[in-house]
Parts: structure tokens; C-alpha cells; sequence
């Protein structure tokens, strides 16, 4: 029998506690030990049993969650998810929650929170195991990620032909990522020089949060950094991310790379999928793009880097001691699709180099 996940919700909103409580006490491996209306009294709570993994919002009454997250951190870290409201002006708020140290963050709408979250189950189920993950440091037994069937890229586009264009000047970079991503995306898009190769990325992130990501991140790199839109050009010097919600699929016409941006079902239970960016990549650029599989839980992305493998990409997984979870760039080794394994400080390094010949 493995290790029960111990969960603490931390939410003013009555229905909002009750409806995680719910979700999260009926996934076997998830105890929900207690919940709390605020943070003082998540802290009464704390002091008669310690949990794995808190659940909490930002906007509270007494003391706000911001300042909860950096006093956790600082006295005693417990992987924090952030289960919040994210508005336009909200969202620079929830960034800041992921810097100050919250593993994920779940998309609370202001109205009808009860049935998105319900619609939201596996999302929540596996951003709390993800964290769990986080802090102790191995990972879950499989059974416990195998919530519901997934679909493979096939849902969206055929597999690679092998015939993608002949080898160009130009590259392109393909780049995964989900739990932890945030951060190791900041730090492999700071190191990008001006003139580096366009960058598509998918990183599992909500709907709505992912423009304020990208402008984020447009702010402190020296390249373009913008959500991408569909038949966005990808440009020397640029990097697209692909919206929350919506698949993104690298496409080429004549010597033109561009993207497109769509909706679909869920792929290895994401919408956007890395399968489905890495596959796009591999039938339309093969030899002409690197890959690189960042952080993450679960396996999405590791048969595309295969594929992307086969038709003679370059691809790069980030090492295991330089992961917050290492589970998505371990499954896509275990392919076999993965030319070099590497920590997170030189992969944007080896990605210029890579590009270079």
C-alpha cells in the first residue's frame, strides 16, 4: 500500500473547500486531512498534523495567501498549489505566488468554480501528486497517474512521414515543459542570445495565464517572448507560447515556419499538448528542429521526442537533479528518444550550439 498524499484546502469560499475536499477524497492515494477558512486557521490545523500538500487561494480574509506562501517557505516548506482567481490584474499576483515558491496553479473562475473544478478533476488530482512528487523527491507508483484513458497525438495529426522539408539555414527550437516549468523556462529563455532560433513552447499552464506569462518573460529576456496566435511566423530571436487551453502545432510552407493554434481533445490529458508540438515538429521540420522535454509530471512529450528522435532532431532532456519533478524527461529517455541529458543551467547553451551546425 503506498503513502497516503495528506492535503490541506485553504479557501475562504465554503463550496469551494467542500468541492476540493470531494475531488480530492475520492482518488485513493489523496487524504484530505482538514480545511481552512483562512490562513490563520490552516495554521491551527498545521500544528495538530503536518500535511504533504496545501491547496490555497490568494484572496482571503485576515491575512492574504501571498503572504502565507512566503511564511511557509521561509519557516517551514510544504509544496503549495495555488487554487485562485485568475483575472487580468490577478495575474502578475499568481506569478509572483510560483516565484515565491507554489508548484502549480489551478484556474478558479468566479462564477460556476463548483462544476469547473468538477470538469477540472484530473487536473486537480494530478497537480496535488505532482507536488507530492516535488517534495518527496521519487515517484508515485504508476497506478496512481493512470486516472483515465489518454489519447496520443494521433487525436490530432498524423505521424511523421520522414519527408519533412530538406535541411535550411534555419532552425527550430521545440521546447516542453509542466510542473516547474515557470521557472526553468525563465531561466533557459534569460540565456537565449538576441539572434537565437525561433522557440515554440508548450507548458502546461491554465487558460488566461499564459498571455501574462509570456509578458512576463518578454519583460526580463533579451529575445520576443509572446502567446502565441494562430499562423503567428516564428522569428530568429522570438519565442511563442502556446495558450492555455489550446493545442499548438508547428507548420511550414515553403521556407515559412508558422504556427497553429486550435482546439482539440485532450492529448495524454493536456490541452496543450507537448505530444502534439513535438509531433508537428517532427513531420514538418525533422532534421530542421531541436528538441528539449523540461520538468514535469507524467509522460507528455516523450513519444514526440521519439518521434522527433527518428527524423533526425537533435533533442536535450533536462537532468533529473535540476527538475522539480522528473517524471515527463525520464519517460522520454526511457524511449529512447533523447540524444543528450543535461542540467537545466547549459541546455540553452547546448540548444545555440545545436543550432549552430
Amino acid at each position: 500500500m503506498s503513502k497516503t498524499i495528506k492535503v490541506l484546502v485553504v479557501d475562504d469560499s465554503a463550496l469551494v473547500r467542500q468541492t476540493l475536499t470531494d475531488i480530492l477524497s475520492s482518488d485513493p492515494e489523496i487524504e484530505v486531512i482538514g480545511a481552512a477558512g483562512d490562513p490563520y486557521a490552516a495554521v491551527k490545523r498545521m500544528e495538530a498534523e503536518a500535511p504533504d500538500v496545501i491547496t490555497l487561494d490568494i484572496e482571503m480574509p485576515r491575512m492574504d495567501g501571498l503572504t502565507f506562501l512566503r511564511k511557509i517557505m521561509a519557516q517551514h516548506p510544504i509544496p503549495v498549489v495555488i487554487c485562485s482567481t485568475l483575472t487580468e490584474a490577478g495575474s502578475e499576483t499568481t506569478l509572483r505566488a510560483m516565484e515565491y515558491g507554489a508548484t502549480d496553479i489551478i484556474l478558479k473562475p468566479k462564477l460556476g468554480t463548483r462544476q469547473f473544478l468538477e470538469e477540472s478533476r484530473i487536473r486537480v488530482v494530478d497537480a496535488v501528486k505532482a507536488a507530492a512528487r516535488a517534495k518527496m523527491k521519487k515517484l508515485l507508483p504508476a497506478a496512481a497517474m493512470k486516472i483515465a484513458p489518454k489519447l496520443s497525438a494521433d487525436a490530432m495529426l498524423p505521424g511523421p512521414t520522414g519527408k519533412a522539408m530538406f535541411q535550411t539555414t534555419e532552425k527550430v527550437v521545440a521546447v516542453g515543459a509542466s510542473t516547474g516549468g515557470t521557472e526553468a523556462l525563465r531561466e533557459f529563455l534569460e540565456a537565449m542570445p538576441q539572434n537565437c532560433p525561433g522557440i515554440v513552447i508548450v507548458q502546461h499552464m491554465p487558460e488566461q495565464f499564459t498571455a501574462a506569462f509570456a509578458k512576463r518573460l518578454d519583460g526580463i529576456c533579451r529575445i520576443m517572448v509572446k502567446e502565441a496566435q494562430d499562423n503567428d511566423t516564428i522569428l530568429r530571436g522570438q519565442a511563442l507560447i502556446a495558450p492555455g487551453n489550446r493545442h499548438m502545432l508547428l507548420k511550414r510552407s515553403g521556407a515559412r515556419y508558422f504556427v497553429e493554434v486550435k482546439d482539440g481533445p485532450l492529448v495524454r490529458r493536456h490541452r496543450p499538448s507537448v505530444d502534439v508540438l513535438f509531433r508537428s515538429a517532427a513531420r514538418y521540420a525533422g532534421k530542421n528542429a531541436v528538441g528539449v522535454i523540461m520538468t514535469g509530471m507524467g509522460d507528455d512529450g516523450a513519444a514526440g521526442m521519439l518521434e522527433m528522435h527518428e527524423t533526425g532532431a537533435y533533442t536535450i532532456a533536462q537532468d533529473e537533479a535540476s527538475c522539480v519533478v522528473f517524471g515527463m524527461p525520464q519517460e522520454a529517455i526511457k524511449l529512447g528518444g533523447v540524444d543528450k541529458v543535461m542540467s537545466l543551467g547549459h541546455i540553452a547553451q547546448e540548444v545555440v550550439r545545436a543550432c549552430a551546425n
